[in-house]
């Protein structure tokens, strides 16, 4: 991009990266659940009972966060700990049935909102954004 009053890459990232993070705060404003929780109970609903260093992995977030997140989510009724039947040392936090209700109706909020946030791309422009930013991420 050239011209001064031009927006450069990253600022136009970094915009549609706030609408997107104002976007899942109102999604998420139904259940009273912060998007770090519904992180956590996302990758809960999706790998099955975890150890917390194991969700503190997946999550990208020091394991005193994890414990942190998890205590929220368990004050909530969304998950359990449990002892991992393979290490009477260890636990296991897994979601409850109202954590699976719960994150089933976000999952189905989030798909649907991404839906109307992406809408206007064609089929070939979310491919290609899609590529994009797997490169970028990984």
């Amino acid at each position: 991009m050239t011209g001064d009053d031009e927006e450069s890459l990253a600022e136009l990232f970094w915009a549609v990266a706030r609408r997107l993070r104002h976007q899942s705060r109102r999604t998420l404003e139904p259940w009273e659940i912060n998007p770090g929780h519904a992180r956590a109970l996302a990758v809960l609903l999706r790998h099955g009972p975890l150890r917390l260093s194991t969700l503190a992995e997946h999550l990208h977030i020091a394991p005193r966060s994890t414990t942190e997140v998890v205590d929220g989510l368990e004050e909530r009724g969304l998950v359990e700990r449990r002892p991992d039947p393979d290490d009477r040392r260890a636990t296991l936090v897994a979601p409850t049935a109202e954590g699976t209700r719960v994150g089933t109706a976000i999952r189905a909020a989030r798909d649907a909102e991404a839906d109307r946030f992406f809408g206007d791309l064609g089929a070939a422009d979310r491919a290609d954004l899609a590529r994009i930013l797997r490169t970028l991420r990984d």
